[in-house]
């Protein structure tokens, strides 16, 4: 197999805070431990270059003005995502290659394709986070998006800012060809196709459903790829607004080499775009890294 061509992303920022501070999560997300614990976001950049990562992913995915709010801290909005920029840029400095991909995460809530403003907003504030970045990124990555309101609001607010733009859609886990949402992916992709982005991606869905839906995400005409979660599956109670991932099982069979075995599926399928999600750490992106990189 002819794997020089394949990318390969780092994994969970999240999850990976959790297990080294020690900290309880809250609806804040890696947001909540990074103003905590600063040195770890970076320490956790670092980890990823040495296991192979050919990108520093920004912990930026939940600084969303809709989620600072409620904890009071909204006028830190900006200078949260300087300070995780700014880490993402240093580990690749210090690693003297690889890409900043800044990650745009999904207003509303995780998984859910409710409690997102209305679509002109949303591309407003998209576009706004976006701005933000633009100084410190390669390319943005906006992730976990449910449906496909939001798939065209984020695009919107993320294409015109100079930045190749990579979507990844998240999809049911027991049936892969559907957004979250119940919408197929097929209609996702017509959706887009007048603007679409650089990349399209899965992500943090289970490994099996990620199988059953990239061979749709392969007719997109656009490099594709994947990067799953280690999750049993994504429980109604968690899709509440401001629940926190103790609320969601982690498996325990998902192995670094059990997850290569279904990148592996990926990659056969045409995915050139490959990496990790929320419960994916370094030993998974190593073994990555050691078969496709």
């Amino acid at each position: 197999m002819e794997t020089t061509s394949i990318r390969i992303l780092d994994g969970g920022m999240g999850q990976e805070l959790v297990r080294r501070s020690g900290l309880k999560p809250t609806g804040l997300w890696s947001t909540q431990i990074m103003m905590e614990r600063p040195d770890l976001v970076r320490d956790i950049h670092d980890a990823f270059f040495a296991a192979g990562s050919h990108v520093a992913t920004t912990n930026t995915y939940a600084i969303h003005r809709d989620r600072l709010h409620p904890a009071g801290i909204e006028d830190r909005f900006d200078e949260l995502h300087h300070l995780a920029c700014e880490m993402a840029c240093r580990s690749r400095d210090n690693h003297g290659t690889g890409l900043v991909v800044g990650s745009v995460g999904p207003l509303g809530w995780s998984y859910s394709h409710d409690g997102a403003p209305p679509e002109d907003q949303s591309a407003e504030l998209y576009g706004e986070v976006c701005r933000i970045q633009s100084d410190y990124v390669d390319v943005y990555l906006i992730e976990t998006i449910a449906s496909i309101e939001q798939a065209r609001a984020s695009l919107r607010g993320a294409l015109g800012n100079g930045k190749p733009v990579w979507l990844a859609l998240t999809v049911d886990d027991t049936d892969g060809t559907r957004l979250r949402s119940g919408e197929s992916l097929a209609a996702a992709l017509d959706e887009i196709a007048a603007n679409p982005p650089q990349a399209i991606l899965l992500n943090c869905s289970v490994p099996e459903a990620i199988t059953m839906g990239l061979e749709s995400i392969g007719n997109a005409g656009v490099p594709f790829g994947a990067y799953a979660n280690g999750f049993t599956g994504i429980s109604p109670d968690f899709q509440k607004k401001g629940s926190a991932v103790t609320k969601l099982t982690s498996r325990i069979d998902l192995t670094p080499s059990a997850y290569a075995d279904h990148v592996d599926q990926w990659i056969d399928t045409g995915a050139t775009i490959v990496g990790g999600c929320c419960e994916v750490g370094p030993d998974h992106i190593k073994e990555l890294s050691r078969r496709f990189g």
